[in-house]
């Protein structure tokens, strides 16, 4: 039997002919270990370069996830400081609406003052007032003493209206009654037939009529600090 070649042997070895020939021409025709040695270190060289191409693609896919993770977080962080400011834009709004409010309430009682002054031909603060009750906090027994007077700053009156709703305000301990009472006139729901009926302030307990007098006075002086409870009532025409 006739010996076989070099590249037959590599063929038979199972080497593809193309990549056979390659090897044995790129080696000088040295023999098949040679060329075996060239298609070994070539398939090793393509391992190589494809763990390489692996090993650059996985790193890129790492960096793109890092990319994608910070411009999620900066998004996050975009939307937080978008929504605290839209609230503290929010906050600023509601307190402008409140100082506007109170400010159309000290107008409004300056000139229901005026106007009063201007029907009664005087001052109102010079009608004779109905006699009240000794202003301070109501004991919580007929024997106990009363306790020792306490400044406040501010007082906490909630108004129970006639549909059974009630409206909670927190005015000055120096207001007057008439700003309770303007509070009440602008937040009421209206009535039906669209007109509103003027109101009339009641205590619960004692139990007392407010008068117009009254409305002139502070709230601390009514006896309404820190808190109280007024009925509203509709005012009888007179």
């Amino acid at each position: 039997m006739a010996e076989l070649t070099a590249l037959e042997s590599l063929i038979e070895m199972g080497f593809p002919r193309g990549r056979a020939e390659k090897a044995l021409a790129l080696t000088g025709n040295q023999g098949i270990e040679a060329a075996m040695d060239w298609m070994l270190e070539l398939v090793a060289q393509k391992q190589r370069e494809r763990e390489e191409r692996e090993e650059r693609e996985a790193l890129e896919r790492e960096k793109q996830r890092r990319r994608q993770g910070q411009e999620l977080s900066a998004a996050r962080q975009r939307l937080q400081e978008d929504e605290m400011r839209r609230a503290a834009e929010e906050r600023r709004r509601e307190k402008a609406e409140e100082l506007a409010a109170r400010q159309r309430v000290r107008e409004k009682i300056e000139r229901d003052k005026a106007e009063r002054a201007k029907k009664y031909g005087g001052s109102v603060g010079s009608r004779p007032s109905p006699p009240v009750t000794e202003p301070g906090p109501v004991p919580s027994s007929p024997s106990q003493e009363p306790p020792t007077k306490r400044e406040y700053d501010q007082c906490r009156i909630q108004v129970r209206l006639p549909d059974g709703t009630s409206l909670t305000q927190t005015f000055r301990a120096r207001e007057q009654l008439a700003a309770v009472r303007l509070y009440v006139e602008l937040h009421r729901g209206e009535e039906p037939g669209g007109g509103q009926d003027p109101v009339q302030l009641l205590s619960g307990f004692p139990r007392r009529a407010f008068s117009e007098a009254d409305m002139e006075r502070p709230l601390q002086e009514l006896g309404l600090v820190p808190s109280a409870v007024l009925i509203v009532a509709k005012k009888c025409p007179s």
